[in-house]
């Protein structure tokens, strides 16, 4: 729809709302991340801040947004002359999930380059974006190495060039906004830490407050324009509210009081570095800013706090994010004001029926740390949100049910215990050359990565190798009639890029949860073991699936997915207990496989297999429970399928049945101490050996 969404007809969401406007009267906070459900206004809050930005000036015709009064010096469309600047609306440019890395960053302009003969460059959204907003939505599907740009960018304030040939430099500062369901998979650390200020949103389980949701969008989708104008004094207001804020903010004093109590947070949270300390203080100044005031107060700093601080407090990924509001009132207790204000004079009684006071003074809004925008205030406004409902613990087990298929009378399921410590792992690589989706773990043909030669195109061409076209076409100008500058190119002469990068993989992870694996030291091992492969998993962006086998069947507790925050809840809770049906495990393992391959047939599997490998119950099968893991394992491996066996076996007597396992799979078995990063050197060069030698014997 051509006309957007009101920013003042959002329904509650008081913390998305504070965190972009904060934005708004100060660029220097960073930027805002949107973690929440689907369904929950986070696109439709974003798209609609654009609206109540300050208009900017800039340079007339200057495709990069200069400044007229202070233009960037290595602008490419420098330099500019002294003069009156144009006044146009502060652009929201959208990145797309996937979006290439010229439409990013820019590119040589291969039209003028061949037509013209002369090199030009052609701007890329990082250009668009200076001086307005960057928005990303669903942020954490994006690209690898797009997310590296976007680092660069937002590091430096700049986007650098050198390509085919192109060194160009252009200034690229802008409000970074991204949205993400974290049940999608988490954003890497990096790029997290970017983010000034993260909030998380869900939605309202009061039904009077989600009526009103439905009457409004219901209302503006029958009749945008009309809509919109009915909330058009709200927005007037709140634009000249962030222009006011924006003037006043220079002049807001940050006490040493302050910044002892930011940096005493950021300590006693253990942040790591120093950005979270800058990044309060500016979101601290902000919200005084906000509020009308010249001075920062304890309320500010604290919400400064709730806002800037919960992603950068997580010690590994699979850490909730948030922030212990007892510990940081603890924290802010312990530096006083120096100068307690005043008591305020008391205020007469309001006479019985009279109206209650609204709160609408400086200081007075309901985050503590700055009055909010009129919200709800428009044609049928809707209440605060309630305190939420009580709900069981969630830590509380559930009780075993006792006809369970896979829990038998004679050994009973057994509560589940926490996982030991995740510990660092070497990297399990799939063998050969992929073509799968970009990630971190093996090797692959990708789009995007080192280029290591060129070739004819199959099909569309997508990425242009310049100097191989040229030459390609050179040595036939004279016949092609050539007379000007540019060059005669026919579409024989083009010439596809072929690069090199690292690709993702389907890790589906197969866990023995039988009773043999059921003492409590061990499964705690054999837990952090899986989480620890988990991490890795997380770190280079792989896809992850789980499947459990105990009793008589095996269960897809998870099916492939990026989220591997969500592996890991599902691991935690994982009971075990009962006999060990490792046939079933392997075909179920088959089966899974055999699926994803028609849904996602360009990644690449790897099997990790987690047992001591006993095979006690054939199931529903029937037979000799051992025969029929052998020839379960046999049948992945013919079907070249990397497979790694964790073996879980302990004691001083070992069977060395994991060690049979892996050879049925063709792989290489790594005990649970092997598994470590310093005793793990040889493991990728096992795994590779060990499926080119099963290629062989078939």
């Amino acid at each position: 729809m051509s006309t957007p969404y009101p920013f003042t007809a959002v329904v509650g969401q008081s913390d998305l709302r504070l965190a972009l406007l904060l934005n708004a009267v100060s660029p220097a906070v960073g930027g805002v991340l949107v973690r929440g459900e689907k369904g929950t206004a986070k696109s439709t809050a974003v798209r609609a801040l654009s609206a109540l930005l300050p208009q900017v000036d800039v340079v007339p015709g200057c495709r990069f947004s200069c400044a007229p009064g202070a233009p960037d010096p290595a602008c490419p469309d420098g330099p500019h002359e002294p003069g009156p600047g144009t006044a146009r609306p502060a652009r929201m440019v959208e990145l797309p999930v996937g979006a290439s890395e010229d439409r990013l960053v820019g590119a040589l302009d291969i039209e003028r380059a061949l037509a013209e003969g002369v090199k030009a460059f052609e701007p890329g959204l990082l250009a668009d974006a200076h001086r307005g907003i960057l928005y990303v939505d669903e942020v954490n599907l994006l690209h690898d190495h797009l997310i590296d740009l976007l680092l660069d960018a937002a590091a430096m304030g700049a986007s650098y060039v050198e390509r085919e040939g192109v060194s160009v430099r252009h200034a690229a500062r802008f409000l970074l906004v991204g949205t993400m369901n974290p049940e999608e998979g988490e954003l890497r650390p990096q790029l997290l830490d970017r983010f000034g200020l993260t909030v998380e949103v869900a939605a309202s389980r009061e039904p009077a407050q989600r009526v009103e949701v439905v009457r409004r969008r219901l209302a503006y989708e029958d009749d945008p324009a009309g809509f919109a104008s009915r909330w058009a004094d709200d927005e007037r207001e709140v634009r000249a509210r962030v222009v006011a804020a924006r003037a006043l903010l220079p002049k807001v004093v940050l006490d040493d009081t302050s910044l002892l109590r930011i940096a005493a947070t950021c300590a006693g949270f253990e942040v790591d570095g120093m950005r979270a300390d800058i990044v309060m203080a500016r979101t601290a100044t902000a919200l005084a800013a906000w509020a009308g005031r010249t001075e920062v107060r304890k309320e500010d700093v604290r919400q400064a706090a709730l806002l800037a601080l919960p992603h950068r407090r997580r010690r590994n990924p699979f850490d909730a994010p948030g922030l212990d509001e007892d510990k940081l009132d603890e924290i802010l207790d312990r530096f006083p004001d120096e100068e307690p204000e005043p008591d305020p004079e008391p205020e007469p009684e309001p006479e019985p029926g009279g109206p209650d006071d609204d709160g609408d003074g400086p200081g007075d809004g309901p985050d503590g740390g700055g009055q909010q925008p009129p919200q709800d205030g428009g044609p049928g406004q809707a209440s605060e949100t309630p305190p939420a409902e009580p709900r069981p613990d969630a830590d509380s087990p559930e009780p075993a049910r006792a006809d369970a298929p896979d829990s038998p009378a004679a050994a009973p399921e057994q509560a589940p215990v926490r996982a030991a410590e995740p510990f660092r792992t070497k990297v399990l690589s799939v063998p050969g050359l992929g073509e799968g989706a970009a990630g971190r773990r093996s090797r692959a043909r990708t789009a995007h990565g080192r280029t290591t030669g060129s070739r004819r195109p199959r099909g569309q061409l997508t990425k242009l190798h310049l100097a191989a076209t040229v030459q390609a076409a050179a040595p036939h100008q004279k016949a092609r009639g050539r007379s000007g500058r540019g060059l005669v190119v026919r579409k024989d002469d083009l010439r596809q890029a072929t690069r090199e990068g690292r690709e993702g993989n389907l890790v589906l992870f197969l866990v023995d949860a039988s009773g043999s694996m059921a003492a409590r030291q061990r499964m705690s091992a054999v837990k952090g073991a899986v989480l620890s492969l988990l991490l890795d998993a997380y770190q280079r962006r792989d896809k992850v699936g789980l499947i459990t086998f105990r009793g008589r069947t095996a269960e897809l507790a998870l099916p492939p997915t990026s989220s591997v925050d969500a592996a890991a809840a599902r691991l935690e809770q994982l009971p075990t207990g009962g006999r060990t049906p490792l046939a079933a495990g392997l075909l179920k393992a088959h089966e899974v496989l055999r699926i994803e391959r028609l849904r996602d047939p360009s990644r690449r599997p790897l099997l990790v297999v987690v047992t001591d490998g006993r095979a006690t119950s054939a199931g529903a099968l029937g037979g000799d429970p051992r025969e029929l893991s052998g020839r379960s394992a046999r049948m992945l491996a013919a079907q070249g399928l990397t497979s790694v066996v964790v073996d879980c076996e302990t004691g001083p007597v070992r069977l060395g049945l994991a060690g049979a396992l892996a050879a049925d799979l063709g792989g290489p078995a790594v005990t649970l101490d092997g598994l470590r990063a310093d005793s793990l050197a040889g493991l990728v060069k096992n795994v590779r050996t060990a499926s080119d030698s099963s290629r062989r014997a078939a």
